[in-house]
């Protein structure tokens, strides 16, 4: 069994605080359900009869107590940071990414799109739109010339290219009647 919880010190300015975030209209309400766990605390209620009556958990109540005993009202008004990502791509990875950007085609395209990329990559397409920001890659928006994947490319270019050359009614090409 636990052992009964004594109650929170707090000082008059701090209890003020608290209250004033309870009643303005613009708290968010994480913050006004953190305030009332100190305050209810303060008065020497258990934690069990503290996360009952706010509906939520015994180590929600032991968090904010603890926080509030170690920073005050500010250790309740801002989040704890929670540190790099445990998805973060590895920088092999990054360089693979970006590297296939720049020099690969994908099947039947003329260039990646951050989804067939991270398909064909196995991560998912917001991580390769950032590798992509990162990098300024907009494979999308090349300047560069792209041949055709088309079989008869060469045969059309032929026809198209021989017309400005030789324009109809000049001697060559094709003349109606």
């Amino acid at each position: 069994m636990w052992k009964p919880s004594d109650s929170l010190p707090m000082t008059g300015a701090q209890k003020q605080t608290l209250e004033a975030w309870m009643r303005a209209k613009t708290s968010p309400q994480r913050i006004v359900l953190r305030s009332r766990i100190c305050l209810l605390a303060a008065e020497g209620l258990a934690n069990n009869a503290i996360a009952h009556r706010l509906e939520t958990s015994r180590p929600t109540v032991l968090l904010w107590r603890k926080r509030f005993n170690e920073a005050g009202p500010s250790g309740l008004s801002e989040d704890a940071p929670h540190g790099p990502s445990a998805h973060r791509l590895s920088p092999r990875k990054v360089r693979a990414i970006v590297e296939a950007t720049l020099h690969t085609t994908p099947p039947d395209a003329t260039h990646w799109s951050t989804r067939t990329l991270a398909h064909a990559q196995g991560v998912s397409h917001a991580s390769v739109a950032r590798i992509w920001d990162a990098h300024g890659l907009q494979p999308h928006r090349i300047e560069t010339f792209k041949l055709s994947k088309d079989k008869r490319f060469v045969e059309k270019l032929t026809d198209v290219v021989g017309v400005y050359l030789t324009p109809p009614g000049q001697g060559g090409g094709v003349v109606r009647g």
